[in-house]
This record gives structure tokens, C-alpha cells and sequence, in this order.
């Protein structure tokens, strides 16, 4: 893995890899995901009755309209009203297209606009030198895109197209194809190890002069293709963010009818949004106070009206009690009576006099506030018309503050959903940058292994030599190897001696059959003997069959 194209080869191999076993799944898949016979059989009988149940509907309809009498004339009618329908439709989708290309024209003029907005700002102040410079600087780049970068992808595609085709012409791997294909490559790793040793002991590190200018072309052409693809990123996210620029401006102008604002009148204009919305929350809190009272004052007079009914309640019944009952409402309406007479008596103690002196203090009044008012209302007639010209721009500068403030809060929720966006991603991209940054901790320290491996096995001391991986492992199969021509040897000799070991214990289980027989002949012997002694008989007294038993055993 130290030399340059093994890492990339192991690296295609691991994708090709990869590749190869999204296809098999996916393979797999279209394999099981066959339909059922009796399904599709199903599905057309099905559709042969909905035919059928057509035809006859079509029939029916037909006999129906035949029976009209001005069926031809409707048939025609019909006819060409559906043509006129298609073509309506032809026309709509036609329309459609030229809509979505002009459309796509429209941004393309934008666009050109901007670029030629953009070049016209970068010509402000330039002289031909410097315009000459950045014309050769971009032609470097184009011309570095176009003959390095863009070979060298084109390479690494068709590598990949190859080997992805290599791969799919090939019939399915199984897990005894993968383990082979792992072993090999395993040995061509110890080949290539071996070929790197051979080479470091044969070859004097002083005579290797290019490798460091090799290095540092290498890190050179790493920093160029880093470069290119930052510009690359740049600018198209400059495009990008450029197309937006001009699409947040036409919604703005569709939104608000005019430009967008700039520099200081942006700046005034947030003020002063600022300043309704100080007023608006003042205002909302004093509504909010308000209505907490209001709440109160309703609670209040809810439970003044409870007292109240409660009251009223107990009066009836203290009046049921008494014998009086209907003594409180003739109360009210008595002292109703007498407040309506006692006002209709001072009424009409009143005097003409007192109203004929009234109307004259009226009139004078009136007189004395007509002269005080008529310069008043000259000079209110223009500030009413000045005060309903005021009523309309105040209520248009209100729908167009309206459609103003919805559009910004459309665009607020806009940016902050992008802006969400944005913070997922750099989570991402920062978890991402972290297992990537442990990774390469990883390798470098398993390079550092190799190196230290490496200098211990070319180095002169037979006691550092023995301390690397190569020698440790290698007395490792020693021992493996030992141990297995033991377990062999060992084996071998249990194989020769199973015969003779089996016919051993053969012999050695009929020994034992043989001895248990005699233990067994003598236990009926003894019995016999004793048996005869104590039953006052004699041996030749007993029967037959048992003696005949006895000798069969014996």
C-alpha cells in the first residue's frame, strides 16, 4: 500500500466491489419479484368481463341513440366536439411547453444579464493589462481542465466502465468465488511486499535522488487539482447564488411593487419596522391588560348576579313564609309609580315663563355658538377632505405594509428552513470530517508500523530483526507447522495400531465374557452343594433338566 497505484486500485477494487453487490441485489430482487400465474390469469378474466360489460354498455348506447330522431346530426356534434377536446388539450400542453421555454428563456436572459452586470463591474477601473492577466489566468485554468483534469477523469471512468462491465459479464459470485479472489489478493499483497523488500535491500538510498522531487510533484499536482476543484465550487455556487439573488428580487417586485431597498434606506426602513413593531407590542400588551381586566369585571359581575338571584330567592321565600308573597315586586312598581308621578307633577309645576325664558337663553346660545363655529367649520371642510385623503394612503400604505410584512415572514420562513438545511449539512459534514480525520490517525499509524517494521527488518541488529511482525509471525507457522507434523505423526501411528487395538479389546472382552461364565458356573455349583447337604437329599436326586443345565454350562 506505500507505492502510488496500489492504494487507487484497492480503492476501485472496494467500489467495483461495492457496485457488484448492489447489482446482485438488485438482481436478486428482480429474480423474486416475479408475478404469480394464477394472478395474471385472474387479472385477464377480469378484464375480458369488464370487456364484455363494455360491449354491451356500447350496444346499449347505440340502440338508445338510434332511436332518436336526430341521432346522426348528435353523433356528429359529439364527434367533433371531442376532436375539438383533444385539440383543446394539444393547444394546452402546447402552450404549456412555450410557457415553461419562455420561461427557461427568461432565466437565461436574467442570467446573461447578470454575468454582463458582473463584467461590466469588473471593467470599472481595469486597464488592458490587468484584463489581459485575467484572461491568461483563466486560460491556464481552462487549459489545465482540458488537458489534465479532464483526461485523467476520462480515464478513471472508462477504468471503472471496463471493470463494471468485466464485472456484470461474469456469472454470480458465491462465497467460495470471494474467498478465492481474497486469497489472491492477499498474495499479491506478500508479492508486492516482497518485491518492495528486494528492492529496498538492492537499491542505496543515496542513489534514490527523484523520489523527493517525485514527492513534491506529487504534492504540487495535489494542490493544483485542490485548487481547481475549490474553483470549481465557487463558481457555481457563485451562479447559483446569483440565479437566487435575481428570483428573491422578482418575488420582491411582484411582492412589493418596487426595487429592492439598499444602503441606507434599508437601513430606515428597518428602523422604522422597528419602531410599529415596539408600538404594535405596547399596543398588544395594553389589549392583553385590558382583556385580564375585562376578565375580572366579568367574574365580578357574574357573581354579583349569583348574590343577587341568591337574594331574590331567599326574599320569596322569607315572603311564602309570611304570607305576603309578591310584597317586594308591588313595592317596585309602587315606588316606579310614584318617582313617574312625583317627575310629571314637577313637570307641570313648570311655568310658561320658565320655558319661554328657556327658549330664549336657547336661542341666544345657539346664535352666540353658530358665530363662534362658522370660521371653525370653514376651516374644518378642508381638513375633513385633508383627513379622508389621509384615511385612503393610510389604508393603502396598510395593505401594502400588509402584503409586505407576508411576504417577508414567507421569505423569513424560507431562509430559516434553508438555513435548518444548511446546519444539518455542516453537522454532517462535520461528523463526516471527523471519522475521515480518525481514519487517517489510523493509517498513519499503521504506516507508522509499517516504517518501524520496515527499518527493524533492514536493520543490521539480529535482536531488533527479531522484534518485527515478519519474525514473530514466522515463528508462529514454525510452532503451527511443528505442531501439525506432531498431530500427523501422531495420527499415522494411531492408524496402524487401530486393527491390532481392536482385535485386543475383542480378545480382552471375550477374556472377560469367559471369567464372568466360570464366576457364574461356580455360584451354581456352590448352591447345588449346599442345597443338597441341607435338603437331606443326594445330587444324583435332582432332575434332569438341571443337570443337563450344568453340563451345558460347564
Amino acid at each position: 500500500m506505500a507505492e502510488d497505484p496500489i492504494p487507487d486500485l484497492y480503492a476501485q477494487y472496494e467500489e467495483s466491489m461495492d457496485q457488484f453487490k448492489e447489482l446482485h441485489k438488485e438482481a436478486e430482487g428482480l429474480k423474486n419479484a416475479g408475478y404469480n400465474t394464477s394472478e395474471i390469469k385472474k387479472d385477464i378474466s377480469n378484464m375480458e368481463d369488464e370487456k364484455e360489460q363494455l360491449i354491451k354498455r356500447v350496444e346499449r348506447l347505440k340502440r338508445k341513440v338510434e332511436s332518436h330522431p336526430n341521432s346522426t346530426t348528435m353523433m356528429n356534434v359529439a364527434r367533433n366536439l371531442r376532436l375539438e377536446r383533444d385539440r383543446e388539450k394539444k393547444l394546452g400542453e402546447q402552450r404549456q411547453e412555450q410557457s415553461t421555454l419562455i420561461q427557461h428563456e427568461e432565466q437565461k436572459i436574467r442570467r446573461l444579464q447578470s454575468q454582463l452586470h458582473d463584467i461590466r463591474q469588473a471593467a470599472v477601473g481595469a486597464n488592458p493589462e490587468v484584463m489581459l492577466q485575467r484572461l491568461e489566468e483563466e486560460t491556464h485554468t481552462n487549459k489545465y481542465i482540458v488537458t489534465e483534469k479532464l483526461p485523467k477523469e476520462i480515464a478513471q471512468r472508462k477504468k471503472i466502465v471496463v471493470n463494471l462491465q468485466k464485472v456484470v459479464a461474469e456469472p454470480a459470485m458465491g462465497q467460495s468465488d470471494l474467498d478465492k479472489l481474497h486469497e489472491q489478493i492477499s498474495d499479491l499483497n506478500e508479492e508486492i511486499k516482497q518485491l518492495v523488500e528486494k528492492k529496498l535491500r538492492t537499491e542505496d538510498p543515496t542513489d534514490n535522488k527523484s523520489a523527493l522531487f517525485k514527492q513534491q510533484a506529487a504534492i504540487i499536482a495535489g494542490k493544483k487539482e485542490g485548487a481547481l476543484t475549490n474553483f470549481r465550487d465557487v463558481r457555481d455556487q457563485y451562479h447559483k447564488m446569483s440565479m437566487e439573488l435575481e428570483q428573491k428580487r422578482e418575488v420582491a417586485k411582484e411582492a412589493g411593487g418596487g426595487e429592492v431597498l439598499k444602503g441606507e434606506d434599508f437601513k430606515r426602513y428597518v428602523n422604522k419596522l422597528r419602531s410599529k413593531s415596539t408600538i404594535y407590542k405596547k399596543k398588544r400588551q395594553e389589549i392583553a391588560e385590558i382583556r385580564a381586566e375585562l376578565g375580572v369585571l366579568s367574574r365580578t359581575e357574574q357573581i354579583l348576579r349569583q348574590k343577587d338571584e341568591f337574594i331574590t330567592r331567599s326574599l320569596e321565600a322569607v315572603e311564602n313564609k309570611k304570607g305576603v308573597t309578591g310584597y317586594r315586586q308591588t313595592q317596585e312598581e309602587l315606588e316606579k309609580v310614584s318617582a313617574v308621578k312625583s317627575e310629571l307633577d314637577e313637570k307641570k309645576g313648570k311655568t310658561l315663563e320658565d320655558i319661554s325664558d328657556m327658549v330664549q337663553r336657547l336661542t341666544r346660545t345657539i346664535a352666540t355658538k353658530k358665530n363662534s363655529l362658522a370660521p371653525i367649520i370653514k376651516e374644518l371642510r378642508p381638513m375633513r377632505q385633508r383627513a379622508q385623503e389621509l384615511t385612503n394612503q393610510h389604508t393603502e400604505k396598510k395593505q401594502a405594509y400588509d402584503t409586505a410584512a407576508a411576504g417577508l415572514e414567507s421569505n423569513m420562513a424560507k431562509l430559516e428552513q434553508e438555513v435548518r438545511a444548511y446546519q444539518e449539512e455542516c453537522s454532517q459534514e462535520e461528523s463526516r470530517y471527523h471519522y475521515l480525520h480518525c481514519m487517517m490517525q489510523m493509517v498513519e499509524i499503521q504506516q507508522r508500523k509499517v516504517a518501524d517494521e520496515m527499518k527493524a527488518y533492514t536493520s543490521a541488529d539480529p535482536y531488533a530483526r527479531k522484534k518485527t511482525f515478519r519474525e514473530l509471525y514466522q515463528r508462529k507457522v514454525q510452532e503451527q507447522e511443528n505442531l501439525g507434523k506432531g498431530l500427523r505423526e501422531q495420527q499415522k501411528t494411531v492408524r496402524e495400531n487401530h486393527g491390532p487395538s481392536l482385535r485386543q479389546m475383542k480378545m480382552w472382552k471375550d477374556v472377560e465374557r469367559l471369567l464372568e461364565c466360570k464366576r457364574h458356573c461356580f455360584e451354581l455349583s456352590g448352591g447345588l452343594s449346599g442345597g443338597g447337604l441341607g435338603g437331606g437329599g443326594v445330587y444324583g436326586e435332582q432332575p434332569p433338566a438341571v443337570l443337563e443345565e450344568d453340563r451345558l454350562v460347564m
